[in-house]
């Protein structure tokens, strides 16, 4: 019987600003991340030979740089994996959580601003992890909103995969709350789960779309988060 696996997979390491919501910095990966993608490839392979497993030759990643650059890396080292000649496409759905307006401003000057501005309250002390919080500004949206984004998008593209005898797995890149939240939209992990686990860096997890429509966890290793920090994409 054909089985319909999605890869999650975070973007590696890159060249982040300190001190600032990560969602849209537009910058590369540093070296530690070009290393983990190759590694990536790398242990990709291995669970893809191991398992008879067939790729799809069309790879989703986040519009992001650090998504992008992952999945490119990837395809690169081992495109003799795909049964066509890979290509990768990028949506905006995949993307981390947008602090809309705030993009790419340090902590400090988003909660300076909301101080600032008389129509506002003073944010709540975890706002940066408070799934449901999303702040007052334009293009704004909650940690549960973008995973219900990126879920959807899963739902749609594993749907569409053709009918095979073999089983095939779709390589999504993206961002690890984002991931972490669709996981919880489609039944993979409970709602406390989502504060006290991760993703490594550029490590797949594979989660199995079943005939009924409802998801499995069948690979990959998610990170216990230590207990005082907060989300990183």
């Amino acid at each position: 019987m054909s089985r319909r696996i999605a890869a999650f997979i975070r973007h590696a390491d890159y060249q982040q600003l300190a001190n600032t919501p990560s969602a849209l910095q537009p910058f590369a990966l540093n070296q530690d991340g070009i290393e983990q993608a190759q590694l990536c490839a790398v242990q990709l392979k291995k669970v893809i030979n191991q398992n008879n497993w067939h790729l799809d030759s069309a790879i989703d990643s986040s519009s992001l740089l650090r998504a992008w650059q992952t999945a490119n890396i990837v395809s690169e080292l081992y495109d003799d994996l795909f049964d066509e000649p890979p290509h990768i496409t990028c949506f905006e759905a995949l993307a981390e959580r947008s602090v809309g307006s705030a993009a790419n401003l340090t902590t400090k000057q988003i909660e300076q601003i909301i101080e600032d501005d008389p129509r506002f309250d003073s944010l709540p002390k975890k706002w940066k992890s408070d799934s449901n919080f999303k702040l007052p500004f334009m293009g704004a949206e909650s940690l549960l909103g973008a995973g219900e984004r990126v879920a959807q998008h899963l739902i749609k593209q594993m749907s569409a995969l053709a009918e095979s005898s073999d089983t095939q797995v779709k390589l999504f890149f993206g961002h690890g709350a984002a991931f972490r939240h669709a996981a919880y939209k489609l039944g993979i992990l409970e709602f406390d789960e989502i504060a006290q686990l991760s993703m490594y860096h550029a490590s797949p997890i594979y989660l199995e779309y079943l005939p009924n429509g409802e998801w499995q966890h069948i690979a990959g290793v998610w990170k216990v988060r230590s207990q005082h920090s907060e989300y990183t994409d």
